[in-house]
Order: C-alpha cells, then sequence, then structure tokens
C-alpha cells in the first residue's frame, strides 16, 4: 500500500511542502514573540509548534497520496494533492495542539490563518516547482 502512495518521482515536492509548513510557523512565532529565548532560538518551544503538523503532514500526505506517482508529473495533479492533504495535516495537527502536550493553543484565528496561509503556499510551491522543472 505504501508503495502506491509515496513514488519517488513526487518526493522532490516534499522538500517544498514542509518548508510551506514550517516557513509560515516560523513567521507565526516570530510575529507573536515566541521564536526567541534571551536572544536564542527556543528549540523546544519550536519543536513543540512544528512537531503536530509535521506529525499531521506524515500522516495526510500518505493517506491522501501527495507523493503518489501522479504528483510527480503535473502541478495539475500535484497541487490538488497537496491541498487535500494539507487539510487532513492541518487537522491533525489542530488536534494535537489543542492537547496540554503541545504549545499554542488553538485560537480560531490561527486555524483560519495557518488553514489558507500555508495551503496557499504549498499550492504556490507545487506551481512554481512544475514551472521550473517542467
Amino acid at each position: 500500500m505504501l508503495n502506491e502512495r509515496v513514488d519517488t518521482a513526487g518526493l522532490p515536492l516534499a522538500v517544498g511542502d514542509l518548508l510551506a509548513i514550517v516557513g509560515v510557523l516560523t513567521v507565526g512565532m516570530i510575529q507573536h514573540g515566541s521564536m526567541f529565548d534571551r536572544g536564542a532560538i527556543d528549540v523546544g518551544h519550536a519543536v513543540g509548534v512544528y512537531a503536530p503538523f509535521v506529525i499531521g503532514w506524515l500522516v495526510g500526505a500518505v493517506v491522501i497520496g501527495a507523493y503518489s506517482a501522479g504528483a510527480g508529473e503535473s502541478a495539475k495533479a500535484a497541487i490538488p494533492l497537496g491541498l487535500r492533504a494539507w487539510v487532513v495535516a492541518a487537522i491533525i495537527g489542530f488536534a494535537l495542539r489543542a492537547t496540554p502536550v503541545f504549545p499554542g493553543g488553538l485560537a480560531p484565528a490561527f486555524v483560519g490563518i495557518a488553514l489558507v496561509l500555508t495551503g496557499g503556499l504549498l499550492a504556490g510551491f507545487r506551481w512554481l516547482f512544475f514551472k521550473i522543472v517542467g
């Protein structure tokens, strides 16, 4: 089953996808002043913020097939697969973040902003990837 959901042709997309997810979360931490502790990156906090969404992405990407054979062939296939995987990943990430295990809580504004900005960045990256790679 995993071989049907993950194809090596789709794996280059994983780098940009993870950068999009981590990038939006990083900007949010910087905007809210929680990225740094006494001038240094608060690694423990950052990992706690990233983990729910990276876990969610790993599950969502495999379940939806974000790196399946079709995803590595064209933007027409890759973008919808990436967006569907992001919705699954975001739901998992938000659910994990709502627990006391991970920092940040679950403000409605965060849900909306993270869902839209990360989805837009994922779609934009995947579109640009196929414009450059062909």
